[in-house]
């Protein structure tokens, strides 16, 4: 499958937000390909962000959120779980998408092995899609053009069915209605009307 060039996450981190839904996140776990459609995802807006990582600056541990576009940006939170960004924008701009939820696609075996849950509940949140991909610091920076961690063309989703709300968990920056998922799709996270 053909992967996006750098240019596709170099623009606005809302269109790229918008447009990541249907495309297809895969890495490879000992050798087999694991993989699933991008249903749900969340726009971090740098600086100016009050919920953004990058508030804290280009020293803190979102340093990759300054990066190269078209880079991962992998973080631990609450002592126990990873989460996936997509690094957009100009180098410099602190901008990232989290990918908050995917329809499993491939290697479903290995992410039921990874996860111990139920099929419904293998990839439908931010951090239980780095589990069931087995997505850790290892992939921190990890350039999603490249063969250990990318994003290709998966599926067209129709803008009539993407749908937006505010962000989840956050109690400030609510006014911003910066988290996309695909209506009516099983996999998206708990919270359709947040």
């Amino acid at each position: 499958m053909k992967k996006p060039p750098r240019s596709f996450y170099t623009r606005p981190t809302l269109t790229v937000a918008k447009e990541l839904l249907g495309k297809r996140l895969a890495r490879k776990v000992n050798g087999q390909r694991v993989s699933g459609i991008i249903v749900e995802t969340e726009a971090y807006r740098g600086p100016i962000d009050v919920v953004s990582h990058a508030v804290h600056g280009p020293e803190s541990k979102a340093a990759p959120m300054f990066g190269e576009p078209g880079h991962a940006y992998v973080y631990f939170t609450y002592g126990m779980h990873y989460c996936m960004n997509v690094v957009t924008e100009p180098t410099g701009s602190g901008t990232a998408v989290l990918i908050r939820a995917l329809e499993a696609d491939e290697g479903i075996e290995i992410m039921r092995r990874n996860r111990q849950r139920s099929d419904t509940e293998l990839t439908n949140g931010p951090a239980k899609l780095c589990q069931a991909l087995d997505i850790d610091k290892q992939l921190n920076r990890e350039d999603l053009l490249g063969n250990k961690l990318w994003i290709e063309d998966g599926q067209t989703v129709p803008k009539s069915a993407i749908k937006q709300t505010a962000r989840v968990g956050i109690s400030q920056g609510r006014e911003h209605q910066w988290r996309y998922y695909v209506e009516g799709n099983s996999n998206v996270s708990a919270h359709p009307k947040y």
